[in-house]
């Protein structure tokens, strides 16, 4: 078959192709179709929100277990790894 980007004078359509739909959209369709990508953006925003929220948490977990089990003796001293100056508590 052939595909033909002109149209000849034989071909031209016998039916009128721009009438109206056999059931045309009313207004209150147009709202709901509105309505209702409302809902799906806000479901997938939401989603997508939880995803984050989700990924945050495990992320902490991993790290906390992951510094947990690297671990040094000196951690069990009182302020251990703590960062202050070396004036503190010396009376300056």
């Amino acid at each position: 078959m052939m595909f033909r980007s002109t149209q000849r004078d034989d071909d031209t359509p016998t039916e009128n192709l721009s009438g109206t739909l056999p059931f045309p959209r009313s207004e209150q369709d147009d709202e709901g179709e509105e309505e209702t990508t409302l809902i799906k953006t806000v479901g997938w925003i939401s989603a997508g929100l939880g995803a984050v929220a989700l990924g945050l948490f495990i992320g902490r977990e991993l790290r906390q277990r992951y510094q947990f089990n690297r671990r040094t003796p000196y951690d069990f001293y009182a302020h251990s790894g703590d960062e202050q100056d070396v004036d503190f508590g010396l009376g300056i």
